[in-house]
């Protein structure tokens, strides 16, 4: 038996529960509301651009609207994350679920179950592909197609065999890589759209009959082989019993890199006893993947902000809270100096604990000559720290309302969204 094999039967002998539901439809309801909220930005609106170019004449297509949503829910660093395996499943599953039923009329549980099944494979696999293929891969974009396809394939409702085809299709699709960070570049969108329209490509094709190697994650010339050279292939079917992957899949409140956010919730808590003082110096201890991709004291862009360890403890100590405004150039002039003056590192306990918990430490120095000190061994919205169904609404929400909807249609929208775990229809969405 292949990797994939066991794991189309892992999934698909698992049993869901109403809980499951539910919480499959919070996250749902996240997704959607990024999707929204991120419309009108810059790659925002090209994305819808060239969405509308691609479909004159035509049909809606799934794998292209799935590209769409998956790349609009990815641009503002608010969607979901999977500590374990550091891939966002939201923008990648999610979209391939509303596509495929949009386009074939599934609705409620059925939609639900396919984002259950999606977010256990690609996070089943980001657990395997081991630290060193995050140094240059980007995970939600390579471990992604496994999770676009499964849901798709659960959806398409394809035999086990079908889904394995479409399994082994998905992965030979696994791309992205990081060097967008160098620039700022959009690239970062893109991959959470073509993950999400690879799954699709890959289980409408396998339904058809186009075959895939089964073996793509532990074969010779297979992704673990060509991408991961500490993979742990064993983490693809470990721990079998335990509940589903959404249940550790974290909710971002804090538009920017998660990588960041440890060192926003300790900075948010020593805002208050700072007084009139100013920080003469922060000190941040973390784990080396947060170096990799957040060292940056002089970002000079609002996306290398959300990618900056030194911008967000300087902005977050100073201002107290954190917002969409806490990146722009406005944002980064005010605090420019104080991030300069912010030294990171990697240390202990936050080194071994990674990815199992995301953590720092912050040591402010004041002008004053006062230190203190704060630190995180999970962040808010972590499964151990979850936001409460209230605070992920009141997310929504404000998401929402960011996308210029009013407060009633932003109310029907949650509701309908909530309401799919009561098997609801599909909320009628049109993100062109």
């Amino acid at each position: 038996m292949t990797l994939t094999e066991g794991l189309v039967r892992l999934i698909r002998a698992k049993p869901v529960g109403s809980a499951d539901l539910a919480k499959a439809a919070l996250f749902v309801l996240d997704a959607m509301a990024n999707a929204l909220a991120a419309r009108n930005t810059e790659p925002g609106t090209i994305l819808r651009r060239w969405a509308k170019e691609q479909g004159r004449g035509q049909g809606r297509d799934a794998g292209r609207d799935a590209f769409l949503m998956g790349g609009l829910i990815h641009i503002l660093e608010t969607d979901d994350l999977h500590r374990a395996s550091v891939v966002h499943p939201g923008c990648v599953v999610v979209p391939a679920a509303f596509a495929v039923a949009g386009r074939d009329g599934a609705q409620g549980r059925a939609v639900l179950e396919a984002v259950l099944h999606g977010y256990e494979a690609c996070c089943r696999v980001g657990m395997a592909v081991g630290p060193a293929h995050y140094r240059i891969w980007h995970n939600t974009a390579t471990c992604g197609p496994f999770g676009s396809a499964m849901a798709a394939a659960a959806l398409g409702k394809l035999d086990e065999g079908q889904a394995v085809h479409a399994l082994g299709n998905a992965g030979t699709q696994a791309a992205g890589l990081w060097q967008f960070l160098e620039t700022g570049a959009m690239s970062k969108h893109m991959h959470a759209g073509r993950a999400a329209e690879a799954g699709v490509v890959a289980a409408g094709l396998a339904g058809l009959g186009f075959t895939g190697p089964p073996a793509i994650l532990e074969g010779d010339k297979g992704f673990f082989a060509g991408a991961c050279p500490d993979a742990d292939p064993a983490a693809v079917l470990g721990d079998a019993e335990a509940p589903w992957q959404v249940h550790d899949t974290s909710i971002k409140p804090w538009p920017s890199c998660r990588h960041t956010h440890p060192v926003i919730d300790a900075a948010l808590e020593l805002h208050g006893d700072m007084g009139q003082e100013d920080a003469a110096e922060i000190q941040v201890v973390t784990y080396a993947a947060a170096l990799d991709v957040c060292d940056r004291s002089r970002p000079q862009s609002e996306y290398e902000a959300k990618f900056s360890l030194q911008h967000c403890a300087a902005v977050a100590l100073r201002d107290g809270e954190v917002g969409f405004s806490s990146f722009d150039d406005k944002a980064r002039k005010r605090v420019a100096a104080l991030a300069a003056r912010t030294i990171v590192a990697v240390g202990e306990p936050f080194a071994a604990d990674y990815p199992e918990a995301w953590g720092a430490r912050l040591a402010v120095t004041t002008a004053g000559g006062r230190r203190l000190e704060a630190g995180r061994t999970h962040c808010k919205g972590d499964p151990e720290l979850a936001l409460s169904d209230a605070e992920l609404t009141d997310k929504a929400r404000y998401l929402l309302a960011y996308a210029g909807l009013e407060d009633g249609a932003a109310r029907a929208l949650i509701d309908a969204i909530l309401a799919l775990a009561e098997d609801g229809p599909l909320p009628g969405l049109d993100f062109q």
